[in-house]
């Protein structure tokens, strides 16, 4: 079966209502597909109206369920009428055999009763109808294509907007901009992009307890490049830190081997040499980990290439966000982390540790510079599958 691509619409309700983890760990382990793209968008009245329409005539069998997407669409995903501020919109895509039916099946139809947990819609979305059959609330929680045809046509539409309403989006209606209020990066690491499962989704879902809100979010793949630049602080930092692991690991060595007692002052020579050597070793592990490749098996010219590893980086933005997101995170040691943490929950080890997160707000700017998430990868994938 040919491989397809699907996609996504989280709500601004679903997202205002921190269920945003929630939606991507069922689509990821219900569906088997693999998340390729996403992207905050802030819909402007234009893209706006211009899908609503397109919903009008996009389910002609079931014009009535046309119309209340569409007047939906309006509604909710239009920038707020008295401060012109946008709405918080998430584009997801996911590619795979038969991805349009897995996704729409994951998502739930318009038309079902709701009720339980089967699929998305069950758990978070709600049709409400009154005493005389109108439906009287309606929040359907995601939209999705039920076509290939209507996938193309609403990924064209979309991709179209990318660059003018997609991105960063710090200005939304339903984010504070007052003293106190900080931007922080969130990497969920490869480890939990292994296989499909729910751990991005449960992540982003153990995050949430921040009050904090998603401004942007990228998928993406670490080059040999970007995780030298990123981990360089850390760098220096092995480097010294391993002479001393050195210089007593190989003195013991040496005392037991030749059968003599190595003085301290001669173990601190041996650390001097062979402790940045370590040092350095660790690094190129954290920078395989991350990208899938070693620096010094890598040639120059091939740095600044994609990795084979995966990517999920998220700015959260709101009141002293740095140190809730630090604190819900827990230490960098997993076994040292406080239970419900995302590092005890699902890490393995100081470097398998599930997450990373910014130290500083200044460290944050810079880690967002380097992983670049205003960068848009949704217009390569649809003109890819879908053209231009």
């Amino acid at each position: 079966m040919a491989q397809e691509l699907a996609f996504t619409l989280i709500n601004p309700y679903t997202i205002s209502k921190s269920r945003t983890g929630g939606v991507i760990g069922r689509l990821i382990s219900r569906t088997g597909l693999e998340l390729v793209a996403a992207r905050m968008f802030g819909p402007s009245k234009e893209l706006v109206n211009r899908y609503a329409d397109s919903l009008l005539t996009s389910n002609q069998s079931e014009p009535e369920f046309a119309r209340l997407l569409s007047e939906y669409v309006r509604k909710s995903y239009a920038p707020d009428p008295a401060t012109r501020r946008p709405r918080r919109v998430i584009l997801l895509l996911f590619e795979g055999e038969n991805a349009i039916q897995k996704v729409r099946e994951a998502t739930g139809h318009l038309k079902a009763g709701w009720i339980g947990g089967e699929t998305i819609r069950d758990t978070y979305g709600d049709c409400i109808e009154g005493a005389d059959g109108k439906i009287s609330y309606f929040e359907p929680a995601v939209l999705v294509a039920p076509s290939v045809e209507r996938a193309a046509s609403v990924l064209r539409l979309w991709a179209e907007y990318a660059d003018r309403d997609g991105g960063i989006v710090d200005k939304s209606l339903d984010i504070a901009d007052t003293e106190g209020i900080q931007s922080t990066l969130v990497l969920i690491k490869p480890d939990n992009f292994r296989f499909p499962s729910v751990r991005p989704g449960h992540i982003i879902d153990l995050l949430s307890r921040s009050g904090l809100r998603i401004v942007g979010l990228r998928k993406f793949s670490m080059t040999v490049a970007q995780a030298e630049d990123f981990y360089s602080p850390v760098r220096s930092i092995l480097r010294e830190k391993f002479k001393g692991i050195a210089a007593q690991r190989a003195g013991d060595i040496l005392s037991e081997t030749l059968t003599i007692d190595i003085p301290e002052d001669a173990k601190a020579v041996i650390g001097e040499h062979i402790g940045p050597i370590m040092g350095e070793a660790q690094f190129e592990e954290i920078v395989k980990f991350m990208t899938g490749f070693k620096p010094s098996q890598v040639a120059e010219a091939d740095k600044a290439k994609a990795g084979s590893e995966n990517c999920l980086a998220l700015i959260y933005k709101g009141m002293s966000a740095v140190e809730k997101i630090r604190y819900l995170l827990g230490p960098t040691d997993p076994a040292k982390a406080q239970p419900g943490s995302v590092r005890r929950e699902y890490g393995s080890d100081i470097m398998v540790n599930a997450a990373h997160a910014s130290d500083s707000p200044e460290n944050a700017v810079r880690e967002m510079k380097i992983v670049d998430v205003q960068k848009d990868t949704i217009k390569e994938w649809v003109e890819k599958y879908y053209g231009t």
